[in-house]
């Protein structure tokens, strides 16, 4: 995730480059069960449960996150919030000293459990993709673009540290600017924003052109730059494209030519694409995968230890290193310290090879 509001406060403020806690974040697939049918999930989330670790499982893993340093935890789905035990299990990570971020769709938040939400939970990610009707349409339901902006408004009431997510696709891109405009009116302190990877029912889409992709950036690192000097409290995250980080740096380099280096060694510092080193994640039937849109499972929990695969897998070694080896345009290129070669998901669903390109990079 590139936090671009806080890279540029960060380095107009001359704030000291954070080393960086060394805690690796895990994104934590509870459930398949889903009561949408999204076109771009990663997951292929259905609507009947399969496979679900047991609550004794989930908990019995905790222990073993912590001595990992899974410092985060973002739980999704599916629909997390079908998941009996959902709030047992946040207190357990909680209680290990494990941050907990939920990822829904909101359309199971209500009065009878936003207490509930707001207690077990530091933040909740909850997803708009587009104007209602592109909304509805995209992800499979009428009237769920309302339930979830509702849902976004009862967070806010509650004193929820809550966000918009959002995925560009040729469907949504048409929307972005709705987004902005979503967030300035209704308060919404943080907009992530996600490039579309080439995983689970998102193979079926349409690729955006790299010429759009780098346009719509264009447009989100303007908005990141007017929030900052206007100081409007909306933060833009972006993930899932690193490189984003380098269009970042150029942008910024244009505007404040004599702060670019601290930018740069902020950047650096950051490390770009993180799946498998300081990213990883676990399915609802307990597979580790360095990220979720890897098609590659590098071990189940169920049959050896998470800190046994978390160390040792040699794959993971690979992704490790800094800054990856990477064939094609990814060999020569003079940011690869900045992005680490972006996406591996989407170099295999291209190039059938983990470590080639990443075919989304607007650079090539």
């Amino acid at each position: 995730m590139l936090r671009i509001s806080e890279y540029i406060r960060d380095t107009l403020a001359d704030k000291p480059v954070r080393k960086g806690t060394g805690k690796t974040i895990l994104i934590w697939n509870l459930t398949n069960l889903c009561n949408l049918f999204c076109e771009h999930c990663y997951a292929s989330a259905t609507q009947t449960r399969d496979g679900d670790l047991s609550n004794e499982e989930a908990l019995n893993l905790i222990p073993e996150l912590k001595e990992a340093g899974v410092g985060f935890a973002i739980l999704s789905g599916g629909e997390p919030l079908t998941r009996p035990g959902l709030f047992e299990i946040s207190t357990a990570l909680r209680d290990a000293g494990i941050v907990t971020y939920l990822s829904t769709n909101g359309l199971l938040i209500g009065e009878g459990n936003v207490e509930n939400i707001r207690e077990h939970f530091d933040y909740v990610g909850i997803s708009i993709d587009g104007r209602p009707e592109v909304h509805d349409e995209f992800r499979g339901k009428q009237g769920a673009h309302r339930q979830s902006l509702r849902a976004i408004r009862l967070c806010l009431e509650q004193g929820i540290k809550v966000g918009m997510r959002f995925t560009l696709t040729p469907q949504t891109i048409e929307s972005l600017p709705y987004i902005f405009e979503l967030a300035e009116k209704e308060g919404i302190g943080k907009i992530y924003i996600s490039h579309l990877v080439y995983s689970g029912r998102a193979n079926a889409l349409s690729p955006l052109e790299t010429s759009r992709e780098r346009e719509a950036t264009e447009m989100i690192l303007e908005k990141a730059f007017h929030y900052a000097e206007a100081e409007t409290p909306i933060d833009i995250v972006t993930g899932n494209n690193e490189a984003d980080a380098v269009l970042l740096l150029r942008e910024f380099g244009r505007r404040f030519p004599d702060r670019v280096e601290a930018l740069r060694t902020r950047l650096r510092a950051w490390g770009g694409n993180q799946a498998g080193a300081r990213m990883l994640n676990i399915n609802h039937k307990g597979e580790v995968r360095p990220d979720p849109f890897f098609q590659r499972s590098i071990g189940n929990v169920l049959k050896v230890p998470f800190t046994e695969i978390w160390r040792s897998d040699p794959f993971l070694q690979r992704l490790r290193e800094t800054p990856r080896q990477l064939q094609g345009a990814c060999k020569t290129c003079e940011y690869i310290d900045i992005c680490n070669g972006s996406s591996r998901a989407r170099s295999l669903a291209v190039h059938e090879d983990y470590f080639h390109e990443d075919p989304g990079c607007y650079f090539l």
